[in-house]
């Protein structure tokens, strides 16, 4: 199972900002940043900021991926 933050940059897209603006208004530093964009996982607070800064859901920011060995025991 992995995180995918496509909908977060995208919505950084929507609102004319970039991954920097997105850095000041929350206080994550670039290390989580960096997290962010490898798909890594990052704390639920770090989540919590992000989406207090940008007036939003978990869900407006990232998805969860399954891998293909738990899309095979889903269809079983």
């Amino acid at each position: 199972m992995a995180f995918c933050y496509k909908k977060l940059w995208k919505l950084l897209i929507d609102r004319d900002m970039t991954r920097a603006d997105l850095r000041k208004a929350t206080g994550i530093s670039t290390a989580t940043l960096a997290r962010l964009s490898k798909g890594e996982n990052v704390r639920t607070s770090v989540l919590l900021r992000i989406c207090a800064a940008m007036g939003c859901n978990v869900g407006d920011i990232m998805d969860v991926v399954l891998d293909d060995d738990e899309v095979a025991k889903q269809d079983t």
